[in-house]
């Protein structure tokens, strides 16, 4: 038999963190070079939004249909065949010729990277208790920020190097399947997992006290069953009003400072800082949250805690439609993006908080989709707006709208009354 690996849960949260940075290092590659791809094609900005959209809608169908085949298929099967799909996507990339190409390629990515993020969340609820799933949750979405911030050096590096954007995509693309070596060997659920010891199997079982043994062994919950609970439209609507904000920095942010006379080039430790701020606000957010819990604090209370805290407060982008000096609007863009991923954290772990582990890639897909709808239209607004006007009233708008996200979040998602029958919603 071979010997336990120490805090073995903690290198399953390093495998899903490592997942997420490979996603995003492949998202990004396209919008860390949309200044040099729409100069070479002569794309307006409406044009740039088209391809958005391509990789949106896919991703959007893809977020509720990959989390109900992770909870048919199983984590390690369900990601395996995922990060297979999608880094093949983003190699293939390489080859688009114009407009078109990249629509279609984008397309296909988001069918594959679709159940990245309710697989993430399946793989927790598997494996750390609900104290720790805070912490599990801001280690992988971390891996957001840090793929957006690694993204801007390596594929203008890239870009440089090979004097083309076709290798950036060939060499980013290839990431995953050096992921998928070390996912295959590692990734188990934890009752039969060989190098898992008794002990950490016995915290990881007793953290998951509140899903209680008559609902285990039963089948996933359908999407008609689970939209009859409020608590799922709390999630679903909630992030399709707070997500947005995130793809605006994520697939807009070269072209936003490039629109205000700063070439990326010159600019690129800007471009970084916002994701940096994320990624500490992923860690703030889940670890204050944690502190609460450990104190005695409802699951529940400590996680609407901080979104009433944060969401509000990104009213403090506001001041950035109007700022004109760099590291004012830096700095009013990082803190926001920080208050943004404090929420993040919360609204991603609440499927594990909420639902029974049966059900959560299913809720997690379907808040996906949620938050998807929601990119899709403030995408192409996006194109639109700035084609005619400027960035300025999407920055007010993108300040306004978590505000209404979060009193969705705090008013919807929250424990029933009475004990549900099913089992599905939890006393949280």
């Amino acid at each position: 038999m071979k010997k336990p690996i120490r805090r073995l849960r903690w290198w399953i949260g390093g495998l899903l963190f490592a997942s997420t940075v490979i996603n995003y290092i492949d998202r990004q590659t396209l919008s860390v070079l949309a200044p040099f791809l729409k100069q070479e094609y002569q794309w307006s900005n409406t044009d740039f939004a088209t391809v958005l959209i391509a990789f949106r809608l896919a991703y959007t169908i893809m977020q509720g249909v990959g989390g109900r085949l992770l909870d048919w298929l199983g984590t390690r099967r369900g990601l395996s065949l995922t990060v297979i799909f999608y880094s093949t996507v983003a190699c293939l990339t390489s080859l688009a010729q114009g407009l078109t190409g990249f629509r279609v390629f984008r397309f296909l990515l988001g069918v594959g990277e679709g159940p990245n993020w309710p697989g993430a969340a399946k793989a927790v609820s598997e494996w750390f208790p609900n104290k720790e799933r805070a912490w599990a949750v801001a280690l992988f979405d971390s891996g957001s920020s840090i793929g957006g911030a690694i993204a801007p050096f390596l594929v203008l590096f890239l870009y440089r190097s090979f004097d083309s954007w076709r290798p950036a995509f060939l060499i980013t693309g290839c990431l995953g399947f050096l992921w998928l070596i070390a996912w295959r060997k590692l990734y188990f659920p934890p009752e039969r997992h060989p190098r898992i010891s008794k002990e950490e199997l016995q915290h990881i079982i007793a953290g998951r006290a509140s899903q209680t043994d008559e609902s285990g062994g039963l089948p996933p919950a359908g999407w008609g069953k689970l939209l009859r609970y409020r608590q799922t439209w709390g999630i679903l609507i909630g992030r399709g009003l707070l997500d947005p904000y995130w793809f605006l920095i994520s697939d807009w942010f070269a072209l936003y400072l490039a629109s205000r006379g700063f070439a990326l080039e010159k600019s690129v430790l800007g471009f970084w800082v916002p994701f940096l701020a994320a990624d500490l606000g992923n860690f703030f957010g889940g670890g204050l949250s944690s502190w609460w819990i450990s104190r005695g604090w409802p699951v529940g209370k400590a996680r609407r805690t901080v979104l009433l805290i944060f969401g509000p407060s990104m009213l403090l982008l506001i001041p950035a439609a109007f700022a004109s000096d760099y590291l004012i609007l830096i700095a009013l863009f990082a803190y926001a993006t920080f208050a943004y991923a404090a929420c993040a954290t919360m609204f991603l772990s609440l499927p594990a908080d909420v639902f029974h582990t049966r059900a959560v890639a299913s809720v997690s897909g379907l808040g996906g989709t949620g938050a998807g709808l929601g990119t899709l239209l403030s995408t192409y607004l996006i194109g639109r707006v700035t084609d005619r006007f400027s960035f300025q009233p999407v920055v007010i708008a993108a300040s306004l709208v978590p505000c209404v996200a979060t009193l969705v979040f705090v008013t919807m998602v929250r424990a029933r009354k009475r004990p549900d029958p099913d089992g599905i919603v939890l006393n949280f």
